[in-house]
């Protein structure tokens, strides 16, 4: 019997592309559902296309916390649609999926060890997140106005935590293209919140981005 032996190289590009297959099948299913958040095209296999620079220790510190954080806005979305079962929760949380796919293939890229060390909802390493993940899903579960203000003000704190990120990149255009992308779709979502709280008469009040700043995001299409 032969058996047929994987050079390491090969391994990690199938890992690379298992991931991304994975990615594109969803994001392209949850732009294709009615009502989808529409999003702009961010493909995860140019992230392998571009040059490896060494990481900083602030680069490599930012990718393990917006691993996590990213998971924590799927995580609390998919309670808060298990619990409304309102459409905007599943797009949004799956839209998070690809997130977190991309900053993985960062990890793996660089031969980071993964915070996420186990894909259950709800349970993270860094204990700040988790702290954090408690009391958004929490609030969310008091009432629909309430998780959709939980949406908008993680997408608030997604937005600011992506610009420390970008303002810190030394050099890195792969981790400039998923930060860039990821505040891009962080945007969008938003703008998607505040949308459906105003369908239920309630005017969003920005929490922690100010107030210029948060007009520019809503008041832009795009």
């Amino acid at each position: 019997m032969y058996r047929l032996k994987l050079q390491p190289g090969l391994v990690l590009s199938v890992l690379f592309m298992a991931i991304i297959s994975h990615s594109v099948v969803s994001t392209a299913n949850a732009q294709n559902r009615p009502g989808a958040i529409n999003r702009p095209c961010f493909r995860l296999e140019n992230i392998l296309n571009m040059p490896s620079d060494s990481l900083s220790q602030s680069e490599l510190n930012g990718l393990i916390f917006m691993r996590e954080e990213e998971k924590l806005a799927r995580d609390v979305y998919i309670v808060l649609l298990q619990t409304w079962g309102q459409r905007i929760f599943n797009n949004i949380s799956r839209s998070e999926q690809t997130h977190m796919d991309a900053i993985k293939i960062l990890l793996k890229k660089y031969k980071v060890s993964d915070p996420v060390t186990t894909d259950s909802v709800g349970v993270f390493t860094n204990q700040t997140l988790q702290k954090l993940f408690n009391e958004l899903t929490a609030r969310g579960k008091t009432s629909l106005a309430e998780a959709l203000k939980v949406g908008a003000l993680i997408e608030e704190i997604d937005i600011l935590d992506l610009q420390k990120e970008l303002q810190a990149i030394k050099g890195n255009d792969d981790l400039r293209y998923v930060y860039e992308n990821l505040k891009r779709g962080s945007e969008n979502h938003l703008r998607a919140f505040v949308r459906n709280l105003q369908r239920l008469g309630i005017q969003y009040s920005p929490v922690k981005l100010s107030n210029e700043e948060f007009t520019a995001i809503v008041t832009s299409n795009f």
